[in-house]
């Protein structure tokens, strides 16, 4: 009987290799001065930064969803990175939390080096947009866990916090305004839903034309990334919420004082061409209970700090917040 090696096993060490060599220019890009060494030892290392009074470290982990499905049967595998750090450092963020580094987790069949190689890049462009280093991440290759083509792929992000500025409940009062930031599609929530309706009971193809391009472009718009935007608001906002899996009036309340109820006008919401089109099949409130509806994040705003909100930001007036039981009304 002839010797076996782990490569007839189905797992190439040489590929891996290859891999973190034609990865290194990219995640040298999101380095920073608190980065400490480089790539390829045991663990990252980050310093932390100075000047925080009480420092508090956050964390944040997500995935990518179904939406991961799409990309690789439409083999357009650039955007998908940038939803993995999208969707943790927007919840950093709500915590008041200023995201330090990132992790990536890269689980395949078989490795292809080309197709890591643009999902890298793409969680790159989320860490610099996001203003975090990635400092580390893990490629694991199982043959018979996945097909060959088939990965999926896990993010984990670390922040920083002053322990006093985390709790916002104490901070949204009677009268608040609610201030929408838009979101730049879908995001990454509902997918199951949109393969469903969209592709086994429409009969619709990724190269179908929808709002002038292809439609697999608008599904795979990467989810906005909002640090920036916080960063510049903080001192100007109360709360935000992360308007993610079960929409709206799952995701604010977990913002919200138990004596403090929201009302949204969901007539002032500027939706988004696909959700009126999904909305043509799907009944609003199951709309409004899977999906971002076109809002992304939701800023709760005191009335003295409308104006230079709404002055720095695309965001828009969707509601207020009264004096009730905790909770979100939809009108």
């Amino acid at each position: 009987m002839s010797n076996v090696s782990y490569k007839d096993a189905g797992v190439d060490i040489d590929a891996g290799n290859a891999f973190v060599e034609a990865i290194k220019p990219a995640v040298k890009s999101t380095f920073n001065k608190s980065v400490i060494g480089g790539i390829g030892s045991f663990a990252g290392a980050y310093a932390m930064p100075q000047g925080y009074k009480e420092p508090v470290l956050l964390a944040a982990t997500d995935g990518v969803g179904t939406k991961l499905k799409l990309a690789i049967e439409s083999g357009k595998l650039e955007t998908v990175g940038i939803d993995l750090v999208a969707m943790c450092v927007n919840d950093l963020i709500c915590n008041f939390g200023t995201p330090l580094f990132f992790l990536d987790y890269y689980a395949t069949g078989k490795l292809d080096v080309k197709d890591a190689k643009s999902v890298v890049e793409g969680i790159a462009e989320g860490c610099r947009e996001s203003e975090c280093a990635l400092i580390g991440g893990e490629t694991a290759e199982m043959p018979g866990m996945y097909s060959e083509k088939d990965f999926d792929l896990a993010g984990f992000s670390v922040g920083i916090a002053e322990r006093e500025e985390m709790n916002r409940l104490d901070h949204v009062k009677d009268g608040d305004i609610l201030v929408a930031l838009p979101s730049s599609g879908i995001h990454s929530n509902g997918y199951s839903l949109v393969r469903k309706l969209l592709f086994k009971k429409l009969g619709m193809k990724f190269d179908d034309s929808f709002n002038g391009k292809p439609l697999i472009d608008t599904l795979l718009t990467p989810t906005r990334i909002y640090v920036k935007t916080f960063k510049r608001l903080k001192e100007k906002i109360n709360a935000l919420a992360h308007i993610t899996g079960g929409g709206i009036v799952e995701n604010l309340p977990r913002v919200l004082p138990s004596n403090m109820h929201a009302y949204i006008d969901t007539s002032k919401i500027k939706s988004l061409p696909i959700f009126d089109l999904i909305g043509e099949y799907v009944e609003k409130e199951e709309m409004f209970r899977t999906f971002n509806m076109g809002v992304g994040m939701v800023l709760v705003v005191s009335e003295e700090n409308l104006a230079k909100v709404l002055e720095e930001s695309d965001g828009y007036e969707i509601g207020e917040i009264k004096l009730g039981e905790k909770g979100v009304t939809l009108f």
